[in-house]
């Protein structure tokens, strides 16, 4: 299935180095899971053709159309590339800063390796130039071509060294392979190493051809089903026993994972096979992972903060998207009466996890 039409709100931005924060800025929010679209592409070189490279085609005034292998894939608001249009909607909502991350399909891993880092360098630095506009109110999570270890190792450098971001944005799955694979183990060796946040978003989920309906159902069920499973991968390969200070977040509150734990729990007990593979038991991994609000349901938020605690959520909205939360503050005030762990689910673990010094 291919992406369905997508519209958005606002942008605009300011240095993805830590430090002091705008203050004329009253709101007090900050988003961990926005997007962006570069507003163009550029052509490949002496006109070759790469499979799976992308063209923004304008739709009206205020909106283009995501073109890959030329079948439309998602059309989008300007709100992807106009910092000022984000802001509007940042102040209506009670967003201080967003944390900027690129289009999952803009990861570009199935593209030919060369190609796939001039895209990710040119989303990259759309990104950075959002940041700089909105002066200290927007901060990066760039994208790395981890199709390529060394290769990705070299951007993660590039983006938090050059660029000031704050992490990386990486799928769920590389070309079918889970996140929680050991091969992956070098790029998170440097990620914890930089002290860069990890930001794990859905890319191209398995079990698409289990999904009955229209195109919309990859984001609104194919998403939850992959991150479920990568966030269980992280967890039965260990990868925080080995990088015991890496940040690590899922989207989508780590989709089906909050379901899936129970049974790891009982598996842990039943299998001998998974207690030898797994020094700690799978509840007390799940609470060194970081998880975004994106649940669309106040009961399932309150079940998102007793499996990974009260330190462990973050606000996340899937902005600018049409299929996002339009009021993530208040989704937050109406399922939690305490005011010490609203202001932690609003700002105070985004800031931790970010890494974020903010006056």
């Amino acid at each position: 299935m291919r992406g369905a039409d997508e519209g958005g709100s606002n942008e605009r931005s300011g240095k993805g180095a830590p430090g002091a924060f705008s203050s004329g800025c009253t709101c007090r929010g900050i988003d961990i899971h926005c997007h962006v679209v570069p507003a163009r592409f550029p052509a490949l070189a002496n006109g070759v053709t790469v499979r799976g490279w992308p063209s923004m085609v304008a739709a009206d005034a205020c909106h283009a159309t995501v073109v890959i292998d030329d079948k439309p894939y998602r059309t989008v608001s300007d709100a992807c590339w106009v910092a000022e249009r984000r802001l509007e909607e940042m102040d209506r909502t009670g967003i201080r800063i967003q944390a900027l991350s690129p289009m999952p399909e803009l990861f570009g891993y199935w593209i030919e390796t060369s190609a796939a880092c001039d895209l990710v360098r040119h989303v990259n630095d759309s990104i950075a130039a959002i940041v700089t506009e909105g002066e200290g109110r927007f901060v990066g999570l760039g994208g790395v071509p981890l199709q390529d270890i060394d290769l990705a190792i070299l951007e993660l450098h590039r983006i938090v060294g050059e660029l000031g971001f704050r992490g990386v944005e990486i799928g769920s799955n590389v070309n079918g392979v889970t996140i929680g694979d050991p091969r992956f183990h070098s790029f998170f060796a440097e990620a914890e190493k930089l002290g860069a946040a990890v930001f794990v978003h859905a890319v191209r989920p398995t079990g698409m051809d289990r999904l009955f309906g229209p195109a919309p159902l990859q984001q609104v069920l194919g998403y939850p089903t992959d991150l479920g499973l990568a966030a269980a991968s992280v967890i039965t390969g260990g990868l925080l026993q080995k990088f015991p200070k890496l940040r690590i977040a899922f989207s989508h509150g780590g989709g089906t994972f909050a379901s899936l734990l129970p049974r790891l729990e009982q598996g842990y007990s039943a299998f001998p096979a998974l207690n030898e593979t797994m020094p700690d038991r799978p509840a007390v991994q799940a609470r060194r992972l970081y998880v975004d609000s994106l649940v669309f349901d106040a009961d399932m938020l309150r079940r998102l903060v007793s499996i990974f605690g009260e330190e462990r959520v973050l606000l996340g909205t899937d902005y600018p998207f049409n299929f996002r939360e339009n009021e993530p503050v208040t989704r937050i005030e109406e399922a939690f009466a305490d005011a010490g762990l609203r202001e932690r689910l609003t700002f105070g673990n985004a800031q931790a996890f970010l890494a974020l010094e903010i006056l």
